[in-house]
């Protein structure tokens, strides 16, 4: 059953990050945080599953769906589907950038992997954290949409506190440590969409595009 759900929780995690489609990556989000509960749930960490429910698909999802939601002082509507392309140097560029990173991570669990409460090899679930983070990086140095790289912010977190999971057990001690950084990643969140939506005020909606060099693909 854990190695179903590290793979479903991967699977909806690299959707969420590379749909271009806005707000249907806004719902996968939510899904994505709602797997993360049962997730920790199944890791013996009920108040942590509680925690992701209200904070991670509730209150963070709500946050995406409310920036994406049309302001009456607009001129034009919130565009629902980034049609941003970037170019193949900044693509390789990113890559490469993302490669490091992950080379990085791998090296930083291997050196901590014998003094990790819960084993790669016997926990699925924190072997997919780290892959999630690794493809976290990806997207949030890959996109330019203000919006997706927020996303992206939001699904390396959660990678990041399952394997710090992993790392430190699921004992009550940790399980407050954690739910204090979901907290702060939620403001963060919340921080994020009060912005973008304060820029697109000011700006429009092609301000979500981040570089004014980045071209556009066809409707």
């Amino acid at each position: 059953m854990e190695s179903g759900l590290a793979v479903c929780l991967l699977v909806i995690a690299i959707a969420c990050l590379f749909d271009r489609h806005l707000l249907r990556a806004c719902w996968l989000l939510i899904l994505f945080a709602l797997l993360m509960s049962v997730a920790w749930w199944y890791l013996n960490a009920p108040w942590l599953a509680l925690v992701e429910v209200v904070l991670g698909g509730v209150l963070t999802g709500g946050s995406f769906l409310y920036a994406l939601r049309n302001l009456p002082s607009q001129r034009s509507p919130i565009v629902r589907y980034d049609h941003t392309q970037v170019g193949w140097s900044h693509r390789i560029t990113r890559v490469l950038l993302t490669v490091a990173w992950s080379l990085m991570l791998g090296v930083a669990i291997q050196f901590l992997l014998p003094d990790m409460a819960l084993s790669l090899t016997e926990h699925p679930l924190i072997l997919a954290a780290v892959v999630i983070v690794s493809v976290g990086m990806g997207a949030f140095a890959l996109h330019r949409h203000l919006l997706r790289r927020l996303m992206a912010f939001n699904v390396l977190g959660s990678g990041v506190f399952l394997m710090l999971a992993g790392m430190a057990d699921t004992r009550p001690s940790s399980q407050a440590l954690i739910s204090v950084g979901l907290v702060i990643a939620w403001l963060g969140s919340l921080l994020g969409v009060l912005l973008i939506r304060r820029l697109v005020e000011q700006e429009g909606s092609v301000a979500l595009d981040g570089e004014q060099s980045s071209t556009r693909l066809p409707s």
